[in-house]
Parts: C-alpha cells; structure tokens; sequence
C-alpha cells in the first residue's frame, strides 16, 4: 500500500511538472530591452534597438517555438538609469531575461545588478567597459560583444607604422567605455614606439569645445578623438569652424555610422581618418552583406541608417545568441536556466562580423577591423576595412598576469613611458 501510494504521488508530481512545463512553454517569452533612448547617446540606442529588431525579423519573432513580447525600456547612459531601468523589467514586468545595456558604465552597473538577481540571464546588447566581465564577473552576465580595448587592437600599430604619426594628442569623454576604448589604442600604440603627450577628458554631453579645441598643441602628428553621439557632431562642428586641420584618428564610436550619417558638412572632417572596431562597412565577407540587407530591408531608408552601426550589430548578435539557445533548448527556462545558460556559454555565433565564442568569463573573443572613413559615389561616408585582426582576447594577445599589471583602465592607463 506505501508503494502504491509513493508511486501515485511520484506520477502526480511529474504530470504536475510537466503540465507545468508545457503551460510555461506555451507563454510568450518576455524579452526585457534596454537601450540609450534618452540624452547624448540616443541615436546609438535607436540603433541598437534595430538591430535587435533585425533579428528578430529574421526569425519570425519566435524561438524555441514560442512568440516573443519585447518589453523595451529607455536609459540615458548613466549607471542609475541602466539599473531603474533592469530593476522595472525584472521585478515589475517579470521578464524571462534582459537584453542590455548600450554604455560602458551602464554594463559595469548591470554586472553588479545581476548578481543580485541569479535566477535572471542578462545578455549584455554592447556595452564595452573592460571591467564588467574583466574583474569578478557574474555567472548570469554574458557577454557577445569584445570590449572597448579589444576595439582598438591593430590601430595604434596601424598609425605609427603605416601613417608615420610618432605623437599624438588625444580628447576623449570621461568615463569607462572611453577609459577602456584609448587603452586598446595605446597598447599597441606605445608598444610601437609612438608617444601620447597630452590628454584632455570631457564630460559626457559636452555641448561647449571651444576652449578644448583652442588648446589642442599644434607639434603633435595627430589627434585622436574618443567621443561619440551628440558629443562628437559637436566637435566636429566646432573644429571646423575653428579651421582646424590636423590628423584625426577616431576611437570606434567616433567614426561609427551614428556620426557619419550625421546632419550637416562638419562630419566630412573625418574623411581619411583611420580608426577600428567590431567591423568595417565596406567588408566583403557575403554573411556580412546579407546582414546589411536584412538591416536595410527590415526598415525605411529614412529610418535608419545606410549601413548598421556597431551598436546595431552587438544588439542583432546578441539577440541572435539567444534565439539559437532557446531553439536549442526548445524554449525551456526551466532550472533557473541551466540548459539556456550552458548553451550560450558554449555557443560559437557565426556572427555577420566574424565568428565569436565566449571565454570563461562569459566574454566574447572575436575579430577586430582597421578601418578609414571614405565617402562613397553616393556621397555617404563609411569605414574602409585596411586590415584585420582575429581571434582577439580580452588581454589583447597579452599573458593575463602582465596584462593586469597595466591596472584597469582609466586616464592614466596606459602610461605609454
């Protein structure tokens, strides 16, 4: 009779489990989104957001045999924000996971956001900070994007050698991403034998560069530039109408298609300028022109952009990411993602700008573009691929222990001695 009685309740439990499953299973999947739809950065988080939506189109706004419902929630670049906004979809909206964020700073906020939240994935949509997946990582944090450092490898080498510029000037905004960013530059800069001997950092939605422009030094061979969005056209702006004409190198949200797509003249300043990156416009690669067509037909011509930005590449490849395990895993969450969770941290993403898998900190290693800005026939602008770089770490080729003898990225770093 006890048998009888354990095998029943036994065979309760698990038609309970799987009727359990099967309702869950049947529910759309609730995809939280997070993007800079606010302040300086908004034109990249409206990127962002198609790229993700690029994806979406493509697998017919299912995965793992279930309808999706995306939940999108606007920031403004700042860490407050990025957490106001990850606390309203997880806790309020119940979201299944959370797709973002869009800025360095947000990202490291987010890391730190999701640790107190396990039973939540966060796929990370293209903040680029080192330190989010560099220094105590969360389990539940991946990451299909290389970091900001990892977007300069090859661009330092690549002006010193290349170009003949042994000095450098540099104006950069002052914060994480942009710390992270001029790190990956001046490694390889400096490792080449180039010296960085001034630096000015601006703060985040500088509307006012006069007095940054008036005291650039004149005996330096180039400028490098860190600034993106709003900040950047500003610049470029101004530098113009000051008659500046020196050599521009770009950092990666610099010349990215959010400021080459810019209203007015004052962008042209950047033609010729080398820079690098996730990606280069012109590649050739036929994955990548078939991602630029699903871009362009996914969206009217004057509601987007003539190529994807970077920013709406991290977003489709994150998005992509989690499509392909949760076909996998037939949409199951179940277990506090387990299966979900192994999937993407073995996932190797054949992503239009090269392939990308995930090292033990949930951190993508992948390829890196060297790039100038041409104008095409028709008058756009767009990034020229001069070189590239695979299979880039997040110690930029570096044995870790000496890599992390450089510090974390800030000002300061690198010293370039």
């Amino acid at each position: 009779m006890y048998k009888h009685l354990l095998a029943t309740t036994s065979l309760v439990a698990m038609l309970g489990a799987s009727a359990a499953y099967a309702d869950g299973h049947s529910k759309p999947l609730k995809i939280g989104v997070l993007a800079t739809l606010e302040g300086t950065y908004t034109v990249l988080g409206e990127d962002g957001v198609r790229g993700l939506r690029t994806a979406l189109k493509g697998a017919g706004n299912k995965a793992g045999d279930r309808d999706i419902e995306l939940i999108i929630q606007s920031t403004d670049a700042s860490p407050d924000s990025a957490v106001r906004g990850a606390r309203k979809l997880v806790e309020q909206d119940k979201v299944d996971f959370v797709i973002g964020p869009l800025s360095g700073s947000e990202g490291i906020a987010l890391r730190d956001y999701a640790k107190t939240q396990p039973q939540t994935t966060i796929i990370n949509g293209i903040s680029g900070a080192q330190e989010t997946t560099f220094v105590d990582p969360a389990p539940n944090f991946f990451r299909f994007n290389t970091d900001g450092a990892q977007w300069g490898v090859g661009l330092g080498q690549y002006v010193f050698e290349k170009k003949g510029w042994k000095t450098v000037a540099t104006v950069a905004e002052d914060y994480s991403f942009a710390y992270t960013n001029f790190l990956g530059f001046a490694h390889g800069y400096c490792k080449a034998g180039g010296k960085i001997v001034e630096r000015q950092w601006v703060p985040l939605g500088t509307k006012d560069f006069g007095s940054i422009i008036a005291s650039l030094p004149d005996d330096v061979d180039a400028i490098y530039l860190g600034l993106g969005g709003g900040d950047a056209v500003n610049f470029l702006n101004q530098y113009q109408q000051a008659g500046g004409d020196a050599n521009l190198i770009g950092g990666s949200i610099m010349v990215d298609g959010t400021v080459l797509s810019a209203k007015g003249d004052a962008k042209k300043a950047l033609i010729g300028t080398p820079s690098s990156g996730p990606q280069a416009d012109t590649w050739d690669n036929p994955k990548w022109q078939a991602y630029v067509k699903a871009y362009q037909d996914a969206f009217p011509p004057d509601q987007r952009f003539p190529s994807p930005s970077l920013l709406a590449t991290g977003y489709y490849n994150a998005t992509s990411a989690a499509i392909q395990c949760l076909n996998q895993v037939k949409g199951d969450l179940s277990d506090g993602h387990k299966a979900f969770r192994g999937c993407l941290s073995s996932l190797e993403l054949d992503a239009p700008n090269g392939k990308i898998k995930l090292d033990g900190n949930r951190q993508a290693v992948g390829s890196n573009f060297v790039t100038e800005v041409v104008e095409k026939s028709d008058g756009t602008l767009a990034n020229d691929m001069v070189a590239m770089v695979e299979g880039v770490t997040q110690t930029l080729g570096d044995d870790e222990a000496e890599f992390r003898k450089l510090g974390l990225p800030s000002r300061d770093i690198v010293k370039c001695d």
